[in-house]
């Protein structure tokens, strides 16, 4: 039996702070949660009254694609990169990491089905070899306009048929116009920059008509999804209006992933979807691409988790600045990277710190107003690892 015993700190618990607390694992699993009753065992790990969370559960996180390409004409081994990105995870205090995988082409963002096939791969290697230090999972990018991608994700699906949790299936597009960019503007300035304005709108122009080409796809693919019902958990990307929202429900979508507008985030409340935003929208007080604000969308109840998208620290970052600028109690802002993004994911087991949750650990201290992850400990195989 492994055993950790974690004394003086301040546990964040779903509804309060626990001052002095004493908090105990034993193979993976938390069995005690506590107020400090007496002397701490020999080999307890003294907090030195830091906080302490559970693991971070992040579901969306672009993160391994930009490990591995940190610039244009420079990329780095699958493998080394993975191994190096967990370092990068772990030390933001995630525990649970979900890589999206873009199944389709997209020479703006150097994605390719190739490229997603031989990420997989890799992931789905780490995720057996006994040497992850965390638990990595897949988020699926389903281009609604791909017939390609949709190939090879059915392929790449069957590998999954035994999980028991469904993996999650995000269905995107991408097109300008559309979803985040239905400001063209916008969506000009961030992939079209090093062109003048004129050049840039005839690049937008083919972008456009190249892709309504294959509009007809959305419908075939969303189709495909319904049959999936049960064997896979779907996210509606960057929905627009309540309409769309409405639409996506159902069929049986679950998530409404970085709702664009406050409407489309109270359409999924309406319709029973939870709702993910973006970490880094909280710590920019906005959207990078001009779309609803998620400090708003929190202050008015409407999110269930936050996910790093491209910045694994913002999770933490965003929760502490949540709860330093008063718009959520500690707790609350806690649980959206943790809880709310485990009910997100479909992971029942982890997410909070209570008797007979998954021991996934993360001490914290505030300095100068922001958070300092000082250790991390993941549950791994019915195991706890230690890390730094």
């Amino acid at each position: 039996m492994t055993r950790l015993c974690i004394h003086n700190v301040r546990a964040v618990l779903p509804d309060r702070v626990l001052d002095d607390a004493v908090v105990v694992a034993e193979d993976g699993v938390l069995v005690d949660v506590a107020e400090r009753a007496g002397p701490p065992p020999p080999a307890a790990v003294d907090g030195r009254g830091a906080y302490l969370l559970p693991g971070l559960v992040d579901t969306h996180s672009d993160g391994l694609e930009k490990e591995l390409q940190p610039r244009p004409g420079v990329e780095f081994d699958v493998g080394f990169g993975l191994a190096s990105f967990e370092g990068r995870v772990r030390a933001a205090g995630i525990t649970t990491v979900f890589h999206a995988t873009g199944y389709y082409g997209d020479d703006s963002k150097n994605r390719s089905i190739e490229g997603a096939l031989v990420r997989e791969r890799a992931i789905r290697t780490r995720m057996c070899d006994g040497q992850a230090q965390l638990d990595h999972r897949m988020l699926f990018r389903l281009d609604a306009r791909d017939p390609d991608g949709l190939a090879a994700l059915g392929e790449t699906l069957e590998y999954y048929r035994a999980e028991t949790v469904p993996p999650l299936v995000s269905y995107e597009d991408h097109t300008p116009g559309q979803g985040q960019f239905r400001d063209l503007d916008a969506y000009a300035r961030l992939y079209l920059g090093e062109h003048d304005r004129t050049t840039a709108h005839q690049l937008m122009a083919a972008r456009i008509a190249e892709r309504d080409g294959r509009v007809w796809h959305r419908e075939v693919a969303l189709d495909w999804l319904v049959h999936r019902n049960g064997t896979v958990r779907v996210l509606g990307h960057d929905p627009v209006t309540a309409d769309e929202v409405a639409d996506l429900a159902a069929v049986g979508v679950a998530v409404a992933e970085f709702p664009t507008t406050l409407a489309a985030a109270h359409a999924a409340r309406e319709y029973g979807l939870l709702v993910v935003a973006g970490a880094p929208n909280v710590l920019r007080g906005g959207s990078h691409s001009g779309n609803v604000a998620a400090a708003d969308l929190i202050a008015e109840g409407l999110v269930d988790g936050l996910s790093s998208d491209y910045m694994p620290f913002s999770m933490i970052g965003a929760a502490f600045r949540l709860a330093r600028d008063g718009r959520a109690p500690l707790p609350v802002a806690v649980g959206l990277v943790t809880r709310g993004a485990a009910r997100v994911a479909g992971l029942a087991d982890r997410g909070r710190l209570e008797v007979g949750a998954r021991a996934d650990l993360v001490l914290v201290t505030e300095d100068a107003g922001w958070p300092t992850v000082r250790s991390t400990w993941s549950a791994v195989d019915d195991r706890v690892l230690v890390g730094s």
